[in-house]
């Protein structure tokens, strides 16, 4: 598939582009630095909606000038670009970029005909991650239909940014996917960080004690090119086991005292569930921090 990636430079950005390449796609990365990947590249202001239109309806690189047939449409736009989180800039900054390029993004996909947009939404639309003081879930594993009641800039964006997804699918008709993605976790940083996570697990709260590896979210994306037909869905995105060392019963116990369980728990299994991108798209994470911690 030919694939218009916005945000490629950044963390998650850069491990879902090389899954995408290794499977074969073609991808345009659309940023404001250069990534250093193997592929084409245009820096671009995401919030300029003329930039966005321009470079989503331009050639892409040299090679597509020799099959002599016209700028050739994407087949898919994935939106990972934004302020990652609070307090890099002032709040207000943050809501601004993130809701403007994703406006930006989606109307332009529509308006040239593209079918499908995968979008970067997160784990803060929970109202967790970033509240002021302890915000416990109202249930747990949180699923998608938990309610989303953000506390802060970089969390209303994204739920912001959902509205404006499902908005122009109605409109439109096209597939329009959110990714809640949880805490993205790169190869290396398991032995950097997981130690301190086991010794304190109550660093783990504000992520629901869960996680996403960087390589298992690029196949989440690749599942989601290769699904067609769902229209608007949000999908929760983690791995498919907690982030700290002691089990699921004990985190209940010290953490969630009171809080409804809405289901039997394995020792091991995410507070975060992942039970609908499985059944829907066929995601499979195949990877864990007990790979290189034991």
């Amino acid at each position: 598939m030919r694939v218009f990636f916005t945000g490629g430079s950044g963390k998650a950005g850069k491990w879902a582009i090389r899954y995408l390449l290794e499977q074969g796609h073609r991808v345009l990365n659309v940023d404001r630095v250069p990534s250093g990947l193997d592929c084409s590249e245009l820096l671009i202001d995401l919030c300029d909606a003329g930039q966005v239109i321009g470079a989503m309806s331009q050639f892409a690189d040299f090679h597509e000038l020799d099959e002599g047939t016209g700028v050739p449409r994407y087949d898919a736009v994935v939106h990972f670009a934004a302020v990652p989180r609070v307090m890099i800039g002032t709040d207000g900054e943050c809501f601004r970029q993130n809701t403007l390029s994703t406006y930006n993004v989606i109307e332009a996909a529509v308006k040239l005909g593209i079918p499908k947009v995968i979008f970067a939404s997160s784990e803060t639309t929970y109202g967790v991650c970033f509240a002021d003081g302890e915000v416990k879930p109202d249930y747990v594993p949180v699923d998608e239909d938990h309610p989303t009641v953000p506390h802060d800039s970089y969390a209303m964006s994204k739920v912001c940014n959902e509205v404006t997804g499902r908005s122009f699918q109605a409109r439109s008709g096209a597939d329009v996917y959110g990714l809640r993605i949880n805490n993205v976790i790169e190869p290396h940083e398991y032995a950097e960080n997981f130690p301190d996570f086991m010794a304190d697990p109550a660093t783990r709260r504000r992520n629901i004690f869960a996680y996403i590896d960087a390589r298992d979210l690029g196949h989440m994306v690749d599942c989601c090119l290769k699904t067609d037909g769902l229209g608007y869905q949000v999908f929760n995105v983690s791995n498919d086991d907690l982030s700290v060392g002691i089990t699921s019963a004990e985190v209940i116990d010290r953490f969630y005292q009171g809080v409804e369980l809405r289901r039997e728990m394995r020792p091991d299994d995410t507070m975060y569930a992942n039970d609908k991108a499985k059944r829907m798209v066929g995601f499979a994470p195949k990877h864990s921090w007990r790979d290189v911690l034991g």
